[in-house]
């Protein structure tokens, strides 16, 4: 049997589109291609008019200098252990209220989860002076508890939890309680892993906030000791005024994006689904 012969308009109309595709990657691509290969030039390279586009004699000299010159090991650790508990501190209180909004029938549940929502219209300097305010007021200032707290629960995820979760069928919901199954078993063990792709694409979007969450932790923040990376590569911004140490921040910003980097590369799959789902939804 003779193999279909594509028409030569289709191939082309085909290529095209590929190169429009490539394109379009290659645009929001190319700031993070500049980022890494700034990072290994050497200070003479790196104002260099014409710029080069691949390092001549790549270096990790400013990388060395960028882990020495600030307590870069201390803060990176800082950024985990705030961006971490902020991420699965919000995404148990996204799913339990999610749930709670979803399936429960009470009165004025609307008017509260509305009320909920229209706290995302907030700008966050609005908040940000009563928030300082009932922080320190309680005696959290300079401590991880303090920075963590504005960020325990999120409107954001409460509302993408209860979209998702209002799709789940009832009736397993009813099968699990004459079973005598307690309400947190049925949402562990029953709901989250049907709504997998919304619990990772929240957790990827926290964690990612999280971590470059600049103006709270500086506002809340006075202990160096503790500061997150955000803010220690703002001490390296005092070097900026000599080149030999511009591609020094640029090489500090580029270790400090390697976690959020990592963590979407390894839940790309399901982060897609779950972007590609909430836009099912509408």
């Amino acid at each position: 049997m003779s193999r279909r012969r594509t028409h030569p308009r289709t191939l082309a109309q085909r290529a095209l589109l590929y190169l429009l595709l490539a394109v379009v990657a290659v645009v929001p691509l190319f700031p993070l291609y500049w980022l890494v290969i700034s990072a290994f030039k050497t200070p003479a390279e790196f104002v260099t008019i014409p710029p080069t586009w691949f390092p001549a004699s790549p270096t990790f000299d400013q990388v060395n200098a960028a882990l020495t010159q600030v307590p870069f090991a201390q803060s990176m650790m800082n950024s985990v252990i705030i961006a971490g508990g902020a991420t699965i501190s919000v995404l148990i209180t996204s799913i339990l209220a999610g749930y709670v909004f979803a399936k429960y029938q009470f009165r004025g549940k609307n008017l509260m989860f509305w009320g909920i929502v229209a706290t995302m219209f907030l700008p966050p300097i609005v908040t940000l002076v009563p928030l300082y305010y009932l922080v320190n007021s309680m005696g959290l200032s300079d401590s991880y508890i303090g920075v963590l707290l504005p960020w325990l629960a999120n409107a954001f995820g409460i509302f993408l939890m209860r979209q998702f979760i209002m799709d789940v069928p009832d009736e397993l919901i009813e099968a699990a309680r004459l079973d005598g199954a307690s309400e947190f078993r049925i949402v562990w063990q029953f709901v989250v892993p049907l709504i997998k792709p919304a619990v990772v694409t929240l957790a990827v979007f926290m964690f990612v906030f999280s971590w470059n969450n600049f103006l709270w932790p500086l506002t809340i923040l006075r202990t160096e000791a503790m500061y997150p990376v955000v803010l220690t590569l703002n001490r390296l911004m005092s070097y900026t005024m000599s080149f030999d140490y511009q591609n020094v921040v640029i090489a500090g910003a580029l270790i400090a994006s390697l976690p959020t980097l990592i963590v979407f590369l390894i839940s790309q799959r399901v982060f897609v689904q779950g972007i590609a789902s909430s836009g099912v939804k509408g």
